[in-house]
């Protein structure tokens, strides 16, 4: 819509106004003059048409037409020239006399208001109005009183008046009232005019004036003063003028200041900048100078732990007593706590440098995660911790991902919720949720019933080296880092993590991790259908580990029966059906074994298979629950694959009872050299390869492997990276480029551990990569990858064990499991059943003189050393009744409360020695 200005609106609002009210009043006074001359002209014609027919009554009854004609002519004159004419009919309807024969008085004749008159009639129409009044005889005889006779008419009288008159008079008001509004009009325009001039001149100064101001001028032109509020608006324009022009003066100052200034600052920042780019490269040196210090360091720090974690591996393989396996125990969890701490400062390196990247490989995801348990699984057995996994049947276990970093993210929550919990459980779930085809979110929750964590304590555990109390490091120990670099590596894998803790209530870490679903899935080789319909019986009293078993062994279509409590358990033993297989799940504590014990017992008869599942990762207590009766011993936490390969083993054609393999391994007729220039590291793969490799070559550095290569043909050699004189990268390129060892493959060995280095070495020629500390599987793998005369690429001989006679005959002995403990070798199992004859004399002497002083103590140590002896030899009298005094006397039992078992074991040591031969009493 388009505004007006202030000239049209004040011409708008006057003139609209006056137009409006002239019409309203002009045409209410015309309509009302309309109404006015056409009612005047009715009333004229009833007065003159109703006299006249009362007046006409006597002369038309005597017929004088000279009466008539007299009355008629003088009411026409008189009336004229609003009358048109006067007629006057009889009671025939036949025309009598009229004043005026005019051209339409034919159609008045033969009208229908002539017939049956009674009252005045109106006739209107064009431009006359015709009245028909009946005359009405009132002169009849009173002897002849007739009403009917009464009202006779005589006939009628018809006046025609003329409409020319009252339209000439409606026009003349017509006319009057639009010179009225007319001359209004033009009077309200002219007020107009000269009111907007009024306004419109002081304002258009005022514009001007304002356009000067906003154009800068100093100069407004309003000097001339105005009227009313005019006044006053010119006054403030030309103070505005004013102080705009104080203002603009010193705006002006401040911008000159502004601009001295500015050019200050940017010749500052500019300055700034140069120093930043030049911090900027420091920077960037800084962090290249750091990262090659990270690989120097971890190569120093690795290469002598490598060598300590090796040679203590080496070492538990040699006769140890007990101090000596503890103090070899302890060395290897030091070595290992700090090769913790070293991947922990070289990982946090990596997010700071943002050079972490995940790899993206197939695995399968309950292997992987049982590697993580079986990993932690001492530690919580040491705290007499339940260890429990859920892992919900649909989730995929053929997922695509980085395997290693998911391994270390359950690892730092596991072994955390192992650290902080003093007793109690831990429990890990696992599910799932497919985000689309190709992709799957999967779940992990670590709970534990550890000490708890304050709330404004939680957020300080994601940042660098935080815990939730300062005095955890001496508590506790660890670098505050694990989680930083936990949350770092799941927001990798497109997930986050968070806790739900409370102090005393425990604590629940919960993260997410989306992987790739692969096309192709590896084929489960799980022998579960071995198991299906096969009827078991599960006692586990811990809710979440019985839940966790039940899913699987549904899983495998068997039919379970759960019992949570000892009384059901007993219940189902009792009834008359037998068991495919009995498994118990129980606390593997030493006040628990004689209830153990009993339960296998009680079960024994009742099913065909019984399973052990204990929180325990120890030999001697598992092979002493198998002692008592049971099939196997498995240890907690739950590994599917192990539990379904113990359980469907008896109903397998291949079932190591019926076949088994024959041990045909020997030294593999490989010719190897190690290149380091460190001599721990050297004699520790030394070591490890003198187990698998015929001959092996050793050089202390690039330039000695070099030449040696020269003149030499090897199967593998394995190069240390950084070396004096000439390092590991640079013999590589030497011995393939010109040497007799152009084909050989060459494995790199380092403890570097910084993103892309595998990826180069492989571009520098090396075939393979081993990382320090060197495991003797790892180890194995690669001989088996590089070599055509591995153990895992020849054939192997599946032959059935001949049955090979015992030494002798004994109720003590049984030979086949001494075999079975010797690994099938017949030398090595009499070697072994041979040192321990020879030690029954000075065990029964040491024995003997302990009972006789009472010595608890010393008894306990003889009893230790002989049930070790027994564990690799088939004496199982023997072993199950040195355990009972070893449990007893451990448990603070007096010597003559176990004075029988004492007596047995002498007697029973004496019979194995008379049946042997070696006493002729």
């Amino acid at each position: 819509m388009t505004k007006l200005g202030l000239r049209d609106s004040v011409l708008t609002l006057t003139l609209i106004p006056t137009v409006l009210i002239g019409l309203l009043l002009g045409g209410y006074f015309t309509i009302n003059r309309y109404i006015e001359l056409d009612e005047i002209l009715y009333q004229q014609g009833s007065t003159i048409s109703e006299p006249l027919s009362i007046a006409i009554e006597q002369p038309l009854l005597a017929k004088n037409k000279q009466l008539l004609n007299r009355l008629i002519s003088h009411a026409h004159n008189k009336h004229s020239p609003s009358i048109k004419t006067i007629a006057i009919f009889d009671e025939r309807n036949e025309l009598v006399l009229t004043s005026n024969y005019h051209r339409d008085f034919d159609d008045l004749m033969h009208d229908e208001n002539l017939k049956n008159t009674k009252t005045t009639k109106v006739l209107d129409n064009n431009h006359l109005i015709t009245f028909f009044t009946p005359i009405i005889n009132h002169s009849t005889p009173d002897s002849q009183w007739d009403s009917a006779a009464f009202q006779a008419s005589l006939g009628t009288v018809v006046v025609q008046l003329n409409k020319s008159q009252a339209i000439i008079g409606q026009q003349r008001a017509l006319l009057v009232t639009g010179i009225i509004i007319i001359l209004a009009l033009v009077l309200a325009a002219i007020l107009a005019i000269r009111l907007s001039h009024m306004f419109m001149t002081p304002l258009n100064r005022l514009v001007l004036a304002t356009d000067k101001l906003i154009e800068g001028k100093r100069d407004t032109g309003l000097v001339q003063p105005m009227v009313g509020e005019f006044e006053l608006l010119r006054q403030g324009l030309n103070t505005i003028s004013d102080t705009m022009v104080g203002q603009k003066d010193e705006m002006q100052k401040h911008i000159d200041q502004a601009t001295s200034d500015l050019r200050e600052s940017l010749e500052l920042y500019e300055t700034q900048n140069i120093q930043l780019s030049i911090a900027k490269t420091d920077a960037q040196d800084a962090n290249r100078v750091k990262s090659d210090f990270l690989a120097k360091m971890s190569h120093e720090l690795r290469t002598p732990l490598n060598g300590v974690i090796g040679f203590t591996r080496q070492l538990h393989k040699t006769p140890l007593n007990k101090h000596q396996k503890d103090y070899l125990d302890t060395i290897e969890l030091s070595a290992n706590s700090l090769m913790t701490i070293i991947s922990d400062i070289l990982d946090f390196s990596k997010l700071e440098a943002g050079a972490m990247e995940l790899e993206s490989i197939q695995f399968q995801l309950r292997d992987n995660v049982n590697e993580v348990l079986t990993l932690l699984a001492p530690s919580a057995d040491e705290k007499q911790l339940e260890l429990s996994i859920y892992i919900n049947s649909q989730v995929p276990d053929n997922i695509t991902g980085d395997p290693t970093r998911f391994k270390q993210v359950l690892i730092n929550l596991i072994s955390n919720a192992i650290k902080f919990t003093e007793k109690g459980a831990i429990k890990i779930d696992i599910g799932h949720r497919l985000l689309d085809e190709e992709r799957a979110s999967v779940l992990v929750s670590v709970t534990d019933t550890g000490v708890g964590i304050p709330m404004d304590k939680q957020d300080a555990l994601f940042t660098p080296f935080g815990q939730a109390d300062s005095s955890i490091t001496r508590k506790f120990g660890g670098t505050g880092l694990g989680l930083i670099i936990t949350k770092h590596i799941v927001e990798a894998m497109g997930g986050r993590i968070t806790l739900n803790s409370a102090p005393g209530q425990g604590t629940c870490f919960t993260f997410n991790g989306v992987f790739r679903i692969p096309n192709h899935s590896y084929n489960s080789d799980l022998p579960s259908k071995s198991l299906a319909n096969k009827r078991i019986l599960y006692l586990e009293p811990h809710e979440h580990t019985h839940h966790a078993v039940l899913s699987l062994l549904n899983e495998w279509q068997t039919q379970v029966t759960g019992c949570f409590t000892e009384e059901s358990f007993l219940a189902e033993i009792n009834k008359e059906f037998n068991y495919d297989i009995c498994i118990i799940g129980h606390v593997a504590a030493v006040d628990e074994m004689q209830r153990l014990k009993g339960y296998i017992k009680a079960a024994r008869d009742s099913t065909d298979y019984l399973y052990l599942m204990l929180n325990t990762v120890s030999h001697n207590m598992r092979e002493a629950y198998i002692g008592c009766g049971a099939d196997a011993c498995l240890s907690k936490p739950l590994n599917h694959r192990k539990l379904c390969e113990v359980l469907a083993a008896p109903y397998r054609l291949d079932h190591p009872v019926h076949n088994i393999e024959e041990n045909t391994e020997k030294l593999l007729p490989l010719k190897v050299l190690v290149v380091d220039d460190n001599d721990a590291n050297l004699k520790l793969i030394c070591t490890l390869l003198e187990e698998q490799i015929e001959h092996i070559d050793t050089a202390h550095n690039g330039s000695q492997a070099y030449s040696i290569c020269k003149s030499n043909k090897y199967d593998i050699i394995f190069m240390d990276i950084q070396m004096p004189i000439m390092d590991g990268i640079t013999a590589c390129k030497l011995i393939l480029e010109s040497s007799l060892n152009e084909d050989t493959p060459i494995i790199a060995v380092t403890a570097h551990a910084l993103a892309g280095e595998k990826e180069q070495l492989i571009k520098d020629g090396f075939k393979g990569y081993l990382t320090k500390p060197i495991d003797e599987d790892m180890l194995k793998q690669i001989i088996s990858d590089h070599s055509p005369q591995s153990p895992l690429k020849r054939d192997k001989n599946r032959n059935i064990q001949a049955y090979i006679e015992p030494p002798f005959v004994s109720t003590s002995l049984d030979w086949p499991l001494a075999l079975q403990r010797a690994g099938s070798k017949n030398e090595l199992a009499l070697e072994m059943l041979n040192m321990l004859l020879l030690s029954v004399p000075e065990t029964l002497r040491l024995l003997d003189e302990a009972t006789t002083s009472q010595d608890c103590e010393h008894v306990l140590s003889i009893i230790h050393k002989f049930h070790g002896a027994c564990c690799y030899t088939g004496v199982p009298k023997l072993k199950a009744l040195s355990e009972t005094i070893e449990t007893s006397l451990k448990n603070d039992c007096e010597l003559e409360q176990i004075e029988p078992e004492l007596f047995e074991l002498q007697d029973e040591l004496e019979n194995l020695m008379k049946d042997a031969g070696l006493r002729g009493e």
